[in-house]
């Protein structure tokens, strides 16, 4: 018997593909993004030192407050507007743009226009 794969499943094969050339660097970090059924989750990370330099999502309360839903357009916006300002106080004003193997469209689209908003440059 063959097992379908998942929509995560190959989510997840698009994203160890694309993770073979995107790697963030202490000049140009990583902005990755992860949505969920429920939040929309967004961090920088510098892939040298395994660190995370900013991250944002809608699991933080002061965030939350005032979202009529955390999986929608508005809430992506936030976060990404959220993650951008983060970036720009700890000093990162530009970075590779990782979206996690989802389509650049909808929610991953309105955060990424959001976080360049904000000064964040990819």
């Amino acid at each position: 018997m063959i097992l379908k794969e998942s929509k995560n499943d190959r989510r997840l094969k698009r994203h160890r593909r694309l993770r073979k050339k995107v790697t963030g660097s202490v000049a140009r970090p990583r902005l990755a993004v992860f949505r969920s059924l429920h939040h929309i989750y967004a961090q920088i990370v510098d892939d040298a030192t395994g660190r995370t330099l900013a991250a944002a999502s809608t699991r933080e309360k002061a965030l939350a407050d005032g979202l009529e839903s955390l999986t929608n357009l508005a809430a992506a916006e936030k976060i990404g507007a959220a993650v951008g300002e983060r970036a720009m106080a700890a000093g990162i004003s530009a970075v590779v743009f990782d979206a996690g193997g989802y389509k650049y469209h909808g929610r991953v689209k309105a955060l990424a226009d959001a976080a360049r908003g904000a000064g964040l440059e990819f």
